[in-house]
């Protein structure tokens, strides 16, 4: 990670979730940055982490369809999945590829809290 720079919400980064553990997310993948910016002291960030995108995901209120797009940076259409979401530190942010659109930072948000049953 380039050290002057911090994930800031919205942003989509390449992030390695190695070593994981049963069904938690591998590997080097995209994961958009989802806490507030004034939240926490820590270098850490809260991170809702992209899969590539099936169609049965749209059947799930959890995935938050992210299409493929020179602003995303993303080369394919994916999904942000706010079951698998994770608070990590910076030094596993390996790129920034893009951002998401303030709609789908909102329904990312909305999703995480459909997970942790929030008002």
């Amino acid at each position: 990670m380039a050290k002057a720079l911090r994930p800031q919400r919205g942003e989509i980064w390449t992030v390695q979730f190695d070593p994981s553990v049963g069904a938690e997310m591998r590997k080097i993948r995209p994961a958009v940055v989802a806490n507030l910016d004034s939240i926490g002291r820590l270098t850490l960030r809260i991170v809702v982490p992209l899969t590539d995108w099936q169609p049965t995901f749209g059947q799930l209120p959890w995935f938050v369809s992210i299409p493929a797009s020179s602003a995303t940076g993303l080369v394919k259409d994916s999904g942000a999945d706010a079951f698998q979401v994770k608070s990590l530190s910076e030094h596993r942010f390996v790129r920034r590829i893009g951002n998401v659109t303030a709609d789908q930072m909102d329904e990312i948000a909305s999703a995480i809290a459909l997970c942790v049953g929030a008002p």
